[in-house]
């Protein structure tokens, strides 16, 4: 009983001599809670501005019904060799910068393979766009990371030699070509 009535006194002690901060959200029976705050003022809004007026549509000429014919035809499924394709279009990207940077004289020859790839497999625009970006990103891979030839990048042209002439002959044997 003393250890309950002790207990008792010193929490009470403490809530006595707490900050009022702290004693905001606890108040006794015989105490009246204060009023809550004003509410934030509204904000200023601003006058609304008249919506333009639309203009009266021209008829469509020949050239634009041409387009959008073009435009609105869904395109073909990707040929089941894509994923290879685009692979191999990376690799050339990769060997078109690093093989310069290693001292080969035939970074054109990569950008002109890569170009005659594109007019054979490229039926599309939007195929044409996935073959370039797959070249572009296998180009700045490599462009990133190497300034000058390292072992480990003359390395990489030859495993990407070996795997790019393999998809090739793969390429050209399963799929014809």
């Amino acid at each position: 009983m003393r250890r309950a009535a002790a207990l008792l006194l010193c929490l009470v002690a403490l809530v006595a001599t707490a900050p009022d901060e702290a004693l905001a959200q606890f108040y006794w029976p015989w105490q009246q809670r204060p009023a809550p705050p004003p509410p934030p003022p509204a904000p200023v809004q601003q006058p609304r501005r008249p919506r333009p007026v639309a203009k009266p549509a021209t008829p469509p000429t020949a050239d634009a019904a041409k387009k959008d014919a073009a435009v609105e035809q869904p395109e073909a499924p990707p040929p089941p060799y894509e994923p290879q394709l685009l692979r191999l279009s990376e690799i050339m990207g990769a060997l078109a910068f690093l093989r310069p940077l290693c001292g080969a004289q035939d970074e054109n020859e990569w950008r002109q393979r890569m170009g005659q790839l594109m007019d054979a497999e490229a039926a599309t625009a939007r195929r044409k766009e996935r073959l370039a970006g797959a070249y572009n990103k296998g180009y700045r891979e490599y462009a990133q990371s190497y300034l000058r030839c390292t072992p480990a990048a003359e390395t990489i042209i030859g495993r990407y030699v070996d795997e790019g002439s393999k998809l090739a002959r793969e390429l050209a044997s399963r799929y014809g070509g």
